[in-house]
C-alpha cells in the first residue's frame, strides 16, 4: 500500500477497485480473535458498494486529492489514514488500526512458536535463568546461572541482553556461545530451531495430589501444551486441578475453545456468539473430557479468552472460581491483514457464557472473592501472600 509515487488522471473505476480491495476488511484485537474467510460482509456485495452514493463521494474526494493536490501524495498513507479515521469514528476501544509493526508483534506473540535456542536470559547480567526441555540449549548442556560473554568472535560483555538476544535470533547458521560458568569459560555450538513458545507452567502442589496449571496467553499451540501438562500431572497422581488465569489478557478464540474441549463432555456448551440479535451456540465436539474437581483463579486482568474459558469451566463443567472479578471483555473481533502488512480491527459480535450471560463491562464474579495481601518479611522486604492460591488449595483439599 505504501507507494511514494503520485499517480494522476485515475479513472473512477480504477479508484473504486483500489479502495474496495483495501477497505473491505476484518479485524483483530489482543483479546478474543477470530478470522474472516475473505468474504465481504454478511450482507454486502461488490455491486452494492459500487452503487453506494456516499462511497462514490468519498472516492471522488480521494481521486481529486491524488490528481490536484499541490504536493505529491503518498496514496498508501492517505488510505491508511482514511481507514484509521473510520475505526476512530466507531468509538469502540477494541476497534482500531494497527500498523505493520504492531500487527507483526501481535501475531508473533500469539503464534505459539519462535526461532531460538530455548532459554530465558536475565536483563540484568545476561545470565541464563531458565533452560527449556528438548531444545538446542538443553541438548548442548547449558545450565541455569551460566552468563553469556561471547557470540562467535564477538565480546558481548558490554552489550545489553536485548542486543545479545537479537544476535542469537538473527543467526541462520551454527554459532558459538561463550558462557562464564563459575570461574571458567566454556563454549557451546548451537543452531536456532523453531520451538513452541512456553505458555504454561505446571506442577503438583507440595504435600498434595493437587495439580497447578498457569496459562499465560491463548496462543495457537496452547491446547497441545495443556494436554502435555495434564498428561504429566496425571501420571504424577493428580486428583484435582487449579487453573490459574490471573493476568491473562486473552488471545485466540479457537485456543479457548480447544482448551475448554479438553475438559467438557461432548455436547456441552462453551459459549455463544450474538450478532445483530442472532445467537449461535458453540459446543464441545470432542470425545475427550475430564472429571476431577477444578478451581479457576481469576482477577481484574483476566480478560477475553481467559474469561471464556473460566465461564465455560464454571457453568458447563462445575468448576469453582476464586479470586477477584474479571476484566469484563465480552466482545469478539474479526481479522484480516492488508497488503502492506498493516491491519484493522472492528468488533463483530458479543460472546455469551453457557448460561447466556453477557459479561461485557461486568466481568465474572468469583465464587470465592479473595484478594492477595502484602506483608513485610524478616529482612524488611515486601512480599505478596498468595491467599487466592491458598484458598483454591483449601477448597480442593
Amino acid at each position: 500500500m505504501n507507494n511514494n509515487k503520485n499517480y494522476r488522471g485515475f479513472s473512477i473505476t480504477w479508484v473504486i477497485g483500489i479502495v474496495i480491495v483495501t477497505s473491505i476488511i476484518s479485524a483483530i484485537t489482543a483479546g478474543v480473535i477470530v478470522y474472516n474467510n475473505n468474504r465481504l460482509t454478511y450482507d454486502l456485495t461488490y455491486g452494492d458498494l459500487a452503487e453506494d452514493q456516499d462511497l462514490n463521494e468519498f472516492l471522488n474526494v480521494y481521486s481529486n486529492i491524488l490528481s490536484n493536490y499541490y504536493e505529491d501524495v503518498d496514496k498508501g498513507v492517505l488510505l491508511d489514514k482514511a481507514i484509521a479515521g473510520m475505526m476512530d469514528y466507531l468509538g469502540d476501544d477494541y476497534t482500531t488500526y494497527l500498523d505493520d509493526e504492531s500487527t507483526s508483534e501481535l501475531f508473533n506473540s500469539l503464534s505459539g512458536e519462535y526461532e531460538g535456542i530455548g532459554v530465558s536470559i536475565s536483563n540484568a547480567d545476561k545470565s541464563i535463568v531458565k533452560v527449556y526441555n528438548d531444545t538446542p540449549a538443553s541438548r548442548a548442556g547449558i545450565q541455569v546461572g551460566d552468563i553469556i560473554v561471547g557470540f562467535n568472535d564477538t565480546d558481548v560483555t558490554n552489550m545489553t541482553a536485548t542486543e545479545v538476544v537479537n544476535l542469537i535470533k538473527k543467526s541462520t547458521d551454527t554459532f558459538i556461545l561463550k558462557l562464564k560458568r563459575g570461574d571458567g569459560i566454556i563454549s557451546v555450538s548451537l543452531k536456532n530451531e523453531t520451538l513452541i513458545a512456553p505458555n504454561v507452567d505446571y506442577y503438583i502442589v507440595e504435600g498434595s495430589t493437587i495439580g497447578y496449571l498457569k496459562i499465560e496467553t491463548f496462543s495457537n499451540t496452547l491446547a497441545t501444551q495443556v494436554k502435555k501438562a495434564l498428561s504429566e500431572l496425571e501420571n504424577q497422581g493428580m486428583t484435582s486441578l487449579i487453573i490459574d488465569l490471573r493476568n491473562n489478557t486473552g488471545g485466540y478464540l479457537t485456543a479457548a475453545t480447544d482448551v475448554a474441549s479438553i475438559f467438557l463432555n461432548k455436547g456441552d456448551k462453551i459459549f455463544s456468539l450474538e450478532y445483530q440479535n442472532e445467537l449461535t451456540d458453540y459446543k464441545d465436539e470432542t470425545k475427550e473430557s475430564k472429571d476431577y474437581p477444578i478451581a479457576v483463579l481469576i482477577n481484574g486482568n483476566s480478560a477475553s479468552a481467559s474469561e471464556i474459558l473460566a465461564a465455560a469451566l464454571k457453568e458447563s463443567y462445575g468448576a469453582t472460581t476464586v479470586g477477584e472479578t474479571s476484566f469484563g471483555k465480552g466482545k469478539v473481533q474479526q481479522t484480516m491483514q492488508l497488503d502492506d502488512g498493516s491491519m484493522v480491527k472492528y468488533t463483530s459480535s458479543y460472546w455469551l457464557t453457557p448460561n447466556g450471560t453477557c459479561i461485557d463491562e461486568i466481568g465474572i464474579a468469583p465464587d470465592y472473592y479473595v484478594t492477595n495481601k502484602e506483608q513485610t518479611d524478616e529482612f524488611g522486604n515486601t512480599v505478596v501472600v498468595d491467599d487466592q492460591l491458598n484458598k483454591a488449595i483449601e477448597i480442593l483439599k
